[in-house]
């Protein structure tokens, strides 16, 4: 974590680190697995398993360096200063109150005109990061303590790094994913090759037997990171709320935006919010999310609003003792 006056939360640097521990796990597996199945069909499908790795890196290595440009680009975003009208202004002055209560540098600061309000950080650092707001979230709707809780909320996220973590955390699901989707065009266009191997072995037949076993492999590690990762992701937004409610003072505050800002995206049509799935990890409050203990709440990438209340209102009774 960043050195600023955010609280150091262990739980979620434990969280961190056991994610990445078990991830680290799950590709030596993964590389095991696929050097077993070769070694098994005596196939040098080597090829595909670098190209996928590299890929992989490539990808991983470009959301690390411009994940602030594609993430503004994706929310059609544009950097705004204070002479760039009232609301830029207004959003302005909050962040530089938090910049100067947390003791960080003061990140870029985007609005996305946008009928959703919500808000969200990204960038690889704390001197690369950018604060993004719709207008939405400006309009009226929350007060002025309310938007500097949402704020709070998504300027811990930059102060404990979640940007680099989730990027390196994803590494080992993009290359489970590009493996799966290598597999299935190479055995749905008969990609191992034809005719007959030495002795008569029908090359071909195993190919494609190597083909549906990695793609095996491959689904199994990429359904066991995605879940690692959405756990993880679930818990550094509850960190986030208790990190952002501790440095402003105001649970209350965040926990009444939380409610408003969840009610109004309720109330867009579902076809409006799925143009912002792309984004949905980042939100402050997600635009798609499972409701009740359903499978869904499973996949989401956020906690349930009930138990991000519980948790304010429970440090709402920490501060008044």
């Amino acid at each position: 974590m960043a050195k600023t006056r955010y609280a150091p939360d262990k739980g979620l640097t434990a969280r961190m680190g056991l994610t990445m521990f078990l991830l680290g796990l799950v590709f030596v597996a993964f590389v095991t697995a696929l050097v077993f199945v070769l070694a098994a069909f005596h196939m040098g499908s080597g090829g595909i398993i670098f190209l996928a790795v590299l890929l992989g890196l490539g990808l991983g290595v470009g959301s690390f360096f411009y994940s602030d440009k594609i993430a503004l680009r994706a929310a059609g975003a544009v950097e705004v200063t204070p002479q760039d009208g009232p609301q830029a202004a207004e959003l302005h002055g909050v962040i530089d109150r938090l910049c100067a209560l947390a003791d960080m540098p003061k990140p870029r600061v985007a609005i996305a005109r946008s009928p959703m309000p919500n808000a969200f950080a990204t960038g690889r650092n704390s001197k690369k990061a950018v604060l993004c707001v719709t207008t939405a979230l400006l309009d009226g709707r929350l007060d002025e303590r309310e938007i500097e809780g949402v704020i709070a909320h998504e300027m811990s996220h930059v102060a404990h790094r979640d940007v680099v973590v989730m990027t390196i955390a994803s590494f080992v699901g993009i290359i489970a994913g590009l493996l799966i989707r290598f597999a299935f065009y190479g055995e749905l266009f008969g990609g191992g090759g034809g005719g007959r191997g030495r002795g008569g072995n029908d090359s071909s037949g195993n190919a494609g037997l190597v083909m549906l076993a990695m793609m095996a492999v491959g689904i199994v590690v990429y359904a066991i990171s995605f879940l690692l990762i959405r756990l993880l992701s679930r818990y550094r937004e509850l960190a986030a709320d208790r990190a952002g409610a501790l440095l402003t003072g105001q649970p209350s505050a965040l926990a009444s935006a939380l409610t408003k800002v969840s009610g109004d995206i309720a109330r867009i049509p579902q076809r409006d919010l799925r143009q912002a799935e792309p984004l949905n990890a980042f939100f402050f409050a997600p635009a798609l999310s499972g409701a009740g203990q359903s499978l869904a709440t499973l996949f989401s990438t956020h906690p349930s609003l009930e138990r991000r209340l519980k948790q304010l209102s429970e440090i709402s009774e920490q501060l008044a003792r």
